[in-house]
């Protein structure tokens, strides 16, 4: 055995063989059986019953072999390991060590977790059931649960929820609920406290972005059981949260900002859902064999590195026109209550780094994390908390070179392009206008998979948004937001 030291060791049965079993001060737990057996408390140990005689282990461990052979992480197995203490005194020894060594790991142990039935494929209730709510119950965590019944449903709760009794809020859905939440967090009154809540994503949407993100960042797949492992350790990180700005209206971001063929792309191709994914593909060819471009202007100041993109300027000023009417601001609440939220950083004016990128642009895409989704991946260098955003600009761009760009997009390698600019920004003033050759057309601006902006002659283009089709200013707050993180 090795020889770090046991914090209890016993003789007990395990599966009807007797055999010396030991807790160790590394948090393994050892025994031999066959080859030497251990079970690592903090990976693989969800909790325990203690039903006496018997004591109960509620493990998820790695199969040995990845998929066929080829190398890949193994899937997670739930197995229960059942041994016998020798005695009485000993079995409640056991379950004392067992209770103490488990809340010295910070874990989670009440959390909140909200449910969207209506988002992706419709599955989020299935896969709360089927596979979430077991591993947390194996882990013995105290769950309240909502389903959310429309839009913004979400954010309603989180602005009035009573964070003392949780320890934790949980989203099982796209991303579009985890959206939601941080907005809600930041529209509190207590902001400062509440966006310090730890929030844990469970991909069951459509892009699942963020969680492709968090497992991928340490080669997890990225299944619902990793995502829900994430949460049950405890582990967190920081996340960097956007501020988008026009007049006095405020919106939050936590993924992406897209204009141009990216946002027209998902966007537009809702018309196409009865496709299924592949509607995506489909509209994507359409657009590039009627490519469009659109003219307007970039203000940024790029991070350490990045100063040769764009020309020399000055701080363009913001647009003091205030958002649309939208369903997406509670009309009822005082406006004086709206205000007493996260106001978002401060902006430097007189910084003399500011620079200017000329359209046309084909597109624009700004992002928080490296996935944009489950196969698309727009920013391969974003970092969760580095106070930077990825701006990736497509300027021009012959037809079969972009659709090379638009194949790569799966893994990162459409940066590499020359007809890409890739760099870093720490604020941006995005000036969008409208189709270049037909000043009655304009674009669509997307965040975080939703419309914020609709452009005159743009898709839908009657529908109400949170912000006009006119200048925005982005910053970004540097770790602002807490995630539950993989290990």
């Amino acid at each position: 055995m090795d020889q770090t030291a046991a914090i209890i060791s016993d003789r007990v049965n395990v599966n009807g063989k007797v055999t010396q079993l030991s807790l160790l001060a590394d948090g393994r737990l050892w025994w031999p059986e066959g080859d030497q057996r251990n079970l690592t408390i903090e990976k693989e140990l969800l909790g325990f019953t203690a039903d006496a005689p018997n004591i109960r282990l509620k493990t998820i461990v790695e199969s040995e072999n990845g998929c066929c052979g080829c190398g890949s992480r193994g899937k997670l197995l739930r197995n229960d390991v059942v041994f016998r203490p020798s005695s009485e005194e000993s079995h409640r020894l056991w379950c004392l060590k067992l209770r103490e060594f488990i809340d010295s790991l910070g874990r989670p142990k009440r959390l909140f977790v909200f449910v969207n039935p209506f988002g992706g494929t419709k599955s989020a209730t299935n896969i709360f059931r089927q596979q979430v709510k077991p591993l947390l119950e194996d882990a013995q965590l105290q769950l309240t649960v909502q389903e959310t019944k429309h839009q913004l449903h979400a954010k309603q709760v989180v602005e009035s929820l009573d964070f003392s009794k949780y320890d934790g809020i949980v989203c099982v859905s796209g991303d579009g609920i985890l959206v939601e939440v941080v907005n809600g967090l930041l529209q509190r009154q207590d902001w400062e406290t509440a966006i310090k809540m730890p929030l844990g994503v469970v991909p069951a949407g459509t892009g699942n972005g963020m969680a492709k993100s968090l497992l991928d960042s340490v080669g997890d797949p990225c299944t619902v059981s990793n995502a829900v492992l994430a949460i049950i350790r405890g582990r967190k990180r920081s996340l960097d949260v956007v501020t988008i700005t026009q007049g006095e209206t405020r919106f939050f971001s936590v993924l992406m900002l897209a204009w141009g063929l990216v946002a027209d792309i998902d966007i537009e191709s809702e018309k196409y859902r009865w496709m299924g994914s592949a509607r995506i593909d489909f509209y994507a060819l359409t657009r590039i064999i009627n490519l469009r471009h659109y003219t307007g202007c970039l203000y940024f100041v790029p991070a350490p590195g990045f100063e040769a993109y764009g020309e020399p300027t000055s701080y363009p000023g913001i647009s003091t026109i205030k958002g649309s009417n939208s369903d997406l601001i509670d009309e009822e609440q005082p406006v004086t209550l709206k205000r007493l939220g996260y106001q978002g950083p401060e902006i430097d004016l007189d910084n003399p780094g500011w620079r200017v990128l000329n359209g046309p642009f084909i597109s624009v895409w700004l992002h928080n994390v490296p996935w944009g989704s489950e196969n698309v991946k727009p920013a391969p260098d974003a970092k969760f908390s580095d106070g930077y955003l990825d701006l990736i600009v497509m300027k021009n761009c012959p037809k079969l070179p972009l659709l090379s760009i638009m194949s790569d997009l799966n893994n990162g390698g459409h940066v590499k392009s020359p007809y890409i600019m890739y760099l870093k920004v720490k604020v941006m003033v995005l000036e969008p206008g409208p189709r270049l050759g037909d000043q009655e057309k304009e674009g669509i601006i997307d965040v975080d998979g939703e419309v914020l902006a609709r452009g005159k002659g743009s898709y839908r283009c009657e529908e109400k948004t949170l912000m006009a089709y006119d200048k925005l200013q982005i910053t970004v707050d540097q770790g602002l937001a807490t995630l539950f993180t993989p290990i």
